[in-house]
């Protein structure tokens, strides 16, 4: 799909300015947590996160706890500033030697904005880790021009913040890596993925995410998107779905009793710990009743349960 560098009326406005990635995505980086409050908003990462592991969802939503940076999420967060950058340049500039000269200034830029990053090589005195990490970075965005011709692109939007209520109350919200819009108006929603394509049988988890942000952009424009891709820098591999109507209504259905379940834990304290092949990973085991752990105190109020009826005494 070829597109225009002038938006026609369909696209997605934003309503506020895109906030940095890390900001708005991964909230428990932060360096001092905000006290605790209930949810009032889901993102595809955190209905994820819920549907993977409620106590996870507590973990990072509610109590907020820090979690240590990892190698290959920040080196996401490095391709994509790359990659968002790059469409600064006029179209025939947008080449791989240019969008490697962007690595070192956009590394920088990351350090400075979230010093965390820097504990990652804080044990690599001669750089030599920092050097293989960059390359493969490179090897990430070099890669991108093979699946995609920038040259050919003009984004409407990049690292687009979109957020929309639904009649039932629920706020939707999230980040869209890009959105293209054809000449004739259609649109297409693009997010980048520095990992491998995923499996068949575990696709359908990253789909949801692309169908969430089609729903907001529905609900929120009136317009189906026309195309949703991924794009996986890991592989070389291109997915692409169209989505039509009845599958958004599914995901609306879905994220509805999603809330709701949300709402429920949020007003018992009851997080479940669901234990799965991401959990290995995990920053929180020390915390997890799956691993022997013991998650903090609850710090939201939780009302007292309600008294026992007393016994029927026959007269």
């Amino acid at each position: 799909m070829e597109t225009s560098s002038a938006a026609p009326t369909a696209a997605p406005q934003a309503a506020t300015a895109a906030p940095h990635r890390a900001e708005a995505e991964a909230p428990a980086d932060a360096p001092a947590a905000p006290a605790a409050s209930p949810p009032r908003s889901l993102s595809p990462s955190r209905a994820a996160d819920f549907m993977r592991c409620p106590l996870l969802y507590r973990f990072r939503v509610i109590d907020r706890l820090p979690e240590k940076p990892s190698e290959a999420a920040v080196r996401g967060t490095l391709v994509h500033a790359v990659l968002e950058r790059l469409f600064d340049a006029p179209a025939a500039e947008r080449t791989a030697p240019r969008a490697r000269d962007l690595l070192p200034g956009q590394w920088e830029r990351l350090r400075e904005s979230r010093p965390e990053v820097a504990e990652l090589f804080a044990d690599d005195p001669d750089g030599a880790r920092l050097a293989r990490w960059l390359e493969e970075a490179e090897r990430l965005v070099e890669r991108w021009f093979t699946l995609e011709d920038p040259t050919r692109l003009e984004p409407v939007e990049r690292e687009f913040t979109v957020e929309t209520e639904l009649e039932s109350g629920l706020r939707l919200r999230g980040i869209i890596d890009r959105v293209d819009v054809a000449p004739t108006g259609e649109v297409r929603i693009v997010d980048y993925k520095t990992g491998r394509a995923p499996r068949p049988q575990y696709a359908e988890e990253a789909l949801f995410q692309m169908k969430f942000y089609a729903l907001v952009v529905w609900r929120l424009k009136r317009v189906l998107p026309r195309r949703l891709q991924l794009v996986y820098l890991g592989s070389g591999d291109v997915v692409t779905y169209d989505p039509v109507p009845a599958d958004l209504q599914r995901v609306e259905r879905k994220l509805l009793a999603l809330w709701e379940a949300i709402a429920q834990a949020t007003a018992t304290g009851e997080w479940r710990p669901r234990r799965g092949r991401l959990c290995d990973w995990c920053d929180h085991q020390d915390r997890c009743p799956e691993f022997g752990g013991t998650p903090p105190p609850y710090p939201l109020p939780v009302p007292p349960p309600a008294p026992a009826p007393a016994p029927h005494t026959a007269e």
